[in-house]
């Protein structure tokens, strides 16, 4: 079943401010949390995620139907690839190098801005790709 486009882009835009904050303050705690964020999304799908959750309860009542819906599977893996930077981030705040939780915290905020400001979502291009990928090589 098709899900709600506008829930990934929000989920997204939550990202994006959790992930700069933790940019700004160095809290492995914060990148913790979203790192348990992106692994409930990985795992369950993005509706599951706390963001999703938040989106489908508070936000989504509050809109007007959606006129767009996508396939929940690239998102899903958008939320894995999430989490590989997330993790790698968090092994950087905690036990170094630095640099490492830096570049992976930054990397996983630059795509979860591109995808909260213009709908375009690197995990979900990479999923098609390898898809693409993939059916070639049968």
């Amino acid at each position: 079943m098709d899900i709600d486009a506008r829930g990934p882009r929000f989920g997204a835009a939550v990202t994006t401010v959790v992930l700069a904050a933790v940019l700004v303050t160095g809290s492995a705690w914060l990148l913790a949390w979203q790192t348990l964020a992106f692994l409930l999304g990985a795992a369950g799908g993005v509706t599951r995620s706390p963001y999703g959750y938040l989106f489908g309860k508070a936000v989504r009542p509050r809109l007007g139907p959606p006129t767009e819906f996508e396939s929940p599977e690239p998102p899903r893996f958008a939320q894995a690839v999430g989490l590989l930077f997330a993790g790698l981030g968090l092994v950087g705040l905690t036990l170094g190098p630095d640099w490492l939780g830096l570049a992976a915290t930054g990397a996983a905020l630059a795509a979860a801005f591109l995808n909260a400001a213009f709908g375009y979502c690197l995990g979900c291009e990479l999923y098609l790709l390898v898809r693409r990928v993939a059916v070639r090589a049968e």
